[in-house]
């Protein structure tokens, strides 16, 4: 099942730098992290996520997203028609909702950017 983003390519964000979290609207939220590229040698780039629809959440601060522990990276999750994102290692949307960190929307796509 494609998700939209290749997690493999990028380790599944393990390690990451989580940069920025914004609430562009209460149902559009947007996540920038800064991950290794294995397409480009282990190159660091940002990946920014991108939330349309969003119908529950879990969010942290903005001023403590650098604290927040990366090693395991993330989880992108599809079951029907709703996208889940945490914080962790999930495989369902009920593990995920125990995440630091969590969204559930309708539809999301990923924006590759510069370090």
């Amino acid at each position: 099942m494609s998700i939209g983003i290749d997690l493999e390519r990028f380790d599944s964000f393990k390690d990451a730098e989580f940069r920025s979290l914004e609430i562009i609207s209460p149902t559009q939220i947007e996540v920038t992290f800064a991950v290794q590229d294995k397409a480009r040698a282990f190159d660091w780039i940002t990946i920014t996520l991108q939330f349309f629809g969003v119908s529950d959440a879990r969010l942290v601060d903005g001023a403590k997203i650098a604290y927040v522990d990366m090693s395991d990276g993330i989880s992108i999750i599809k079951e029907g028609t709703t996208f889940a994102c945490g914080i962790g290692i999930h495989k369902d949307i009920s593990s995920l909702k125990n995440a630091t960190c969590y969204i559930l929307a309708d539809n999301f796509k990923s924006q590759e950017g510069l370090f």
